[in-house]
């Protein structure tokens, strides 16, 4: 199987992923698997704190298919909310190396992404037991510990951009 990314509206991913479902019911080209990795944080505003399940890749969705046909190009670019294809719609082409990986990466982890659980050594590094982290630590850029968040830069066709991922501490090694 290939994946492929396309670019939808920002924070209307899972508004995306249903209407394309709804028009491939309808009698459109065959379904292909659409996968949108979340993460789980929890965020504290004046005193409360909230889950929430937020995207990994915000504004993208990706497609797992044998071959982008034109009838499944032009499926989801007739649904609201489509921007365009990755790189391009003239060049529709497949994730390959470090973009794949990271995409299996986290499709690994089942549809969200929980807690990672790390340790802290005497020199305050940080060492990640198990989790969405594991394998990400030389790509992480910013550890918040009070928050339980570590800010890690991923890339996706040449754009870098930046994601925070919780953490549990186990303690210190």
């Amino acid at each position: 199987m290939k994946y492929f990314a396309l670019q939808v509206k920002t924070r209307s991913e899972e508004l995306f992923i249903k209407r394309a479902t709804q028009s491939f019911s309808r009698g459109a080209s065959s379904p292909v698997t659409m996968l949108f990795p979340r993460r789980r944080m929890v965020i504290r505003k004046a005193g409360a704190a909230k889950t929430t399940l937020e995207p990994v890749f915000p504004g993208y969705i990706f497609l797992e298919a044998e071959e982008l046909t034109d009838s499944i190009y032009w499926d989801f670019r007739t649904v609201p909310g489509f921007y365009r294809f990755l790189p391009d719609n003239l060049r529709r082409a497949p994730l390959e190396g470090k973009d794949l990986a990271t995409l299996k990466h986290f499709i690994a982890l089942g549809p969200i992404a929980e807690k990672s659980k790390v340790s802290f050594d005497g020199e305050d590094r940080i060492q990640v037991a198990e989790g969405p982290l594991k394998g990400l630590e030389g790509r992480i850029v910013k550890v918040d510990k009070r928050k339980g968040r570590a800010k890690v830069k991923l890339d996706l066709y040449d754009e870098a951009f930046l994601v925070d991922l919780a953490f549990e501490v186990l303690g210190k090694t």
